[in-house]
């Protein structure tokens, strides 16, 4: 598996620009491949709509088949081609329609990093009491250039890919996958 794919071209960008496959991906990164069944009980989706998004995404060369995991010719699991997706809005600048594709990508990336914010905040007290130290919030105001905060980007995702690729120790502990995001933008206090 690549580590990070750069994507430049405006259909891959509309097969990431819809909510349903946006958390398929998340599926495959977390838990690892899965068949199209088991993916539609963890989205509560239709096997068949399912299928359809991970066709979308195969397509996109956003996903891949895993055929070694099939125990028979009926069996077909799925995997991320890739580690993780990297894109910016300035690779496509110039055109409206992909113009508005990088919108509509950006928009539904927004709308799920909210929403498992809002999920933790309205998860049960008794989920919480296991989670006493750990969660937290963040932000700050830094006077920065353009390369600074690229540098502090760059220092910022070294440390979260330390941790997502460690090997996971086998100490008896029980761990839960654990959400992680960042933006730095200029703005105006």
């Amino acid at each position: 598996m690549d580590d990070f794919r750069q994507v430049t071209d405006s259909r891959v960008l509309a097969a990431l620009a819809h909510p349903l496959r946006r958390r398929l991906l998340t599926l495959l990164e977390v838990e690892g491949p899965a068949m199209a069944s088991t993916l539609a009980e963890r989205t509560e989706q239709a096997v068949g709509n399912i299928s359809h998004h991970m066709k979308v995404l195969a397509a996109a060369g956003l996903v891949e088949e895993a055929a070694e995991l099939a125990r028979d010719r009926r069996e077909r699991w799925w995997r991320n081609a890739a580690k993780g997706l990297r894109w910016s809005t300035r690779d496509f600048a110039g055109d409206a329609a992909t113009e508005a594709i990088a919108q509509a990508a950006k928009s539904v990336n927004f709308d799920y990093q909210l929403a498992q914010l809002r999920a933790w905040a309205e998860a049960p007290e008794e989920r919480k009491e296991r989670w006493q130290r750990g969660p937290f919030a963040t932000d700050s105001w830094l006077r920065l250039d353009d390369a600074e905060l690229a540098e502090f980007a760059a220092e910022l995702n070294a440390l979260i890919l330390r941790w997502s690729d460690r090997e996971v120790p086998d100490d008896g502990r029980q761990r839960e996958p654990v959400f992680v995001f960042a933006h730095a933008v200029p703005g105006t206090p």
